[in-house]
């Protein structure tokens, strides 16, 4: 194996878990759904509701840290990737590119291309 291969560049997403996100290209073309969770080595991301894919599971078989009692057809989300879905601007609802830029107070923030309001992530905390 060789050692002194110039490993790839990793990229960061400018997409997070909740950003709202529609679908550009692609089989599900037009679907909207919020980020679940992002996979940056793979440039890809996990979208709620979006490129459904079914796995056949056997009864009693552990698949991904989860024991699976009954076995069956199970849907889940897989990954799509990063190019292939735009962001949507929460104040003005349309998918749109981003653009960095620094606020006065020093803070970095991407802003909507059409509206030029700055993009502000809504955390979401845990219902106690």
């Amino acid at each position: 194996m060789l050692r002194n291969k110039p490993q790839p560049k990793r990229r960061w997403l400018e997409l997070a878990p909740g950003d709202p996100v529609i679908v550009i290209a692609g089989k599900d073309k037009g679907k909207q759904g919020e980020v679940l969770r992002t996979l940056p080595d793979e440039h890809k991301i996990v979208v709620k509701g979006v490129n459904l894919l079914k796995r056949h599971t056997k009864a009693g078989q552990r698949r991904g840290g989860v024991q699976v009692a009954q076995g069956g057809i199970v849907d889940f989300e897989a990954p799509l990737d990063y190019s292939n879905v735009m962001l949507v601007c929460p104040h003005c609802g349309r998918p749109t590119r981003t653009k960095h830029t620094v606020l006065e107070s020093g803070a970095r923030v991407i802003e909507c291309r059409h509206c030029g309001e700055p993009y502000e992530r809504v955390r979401k905390t845990e219902a106690q």
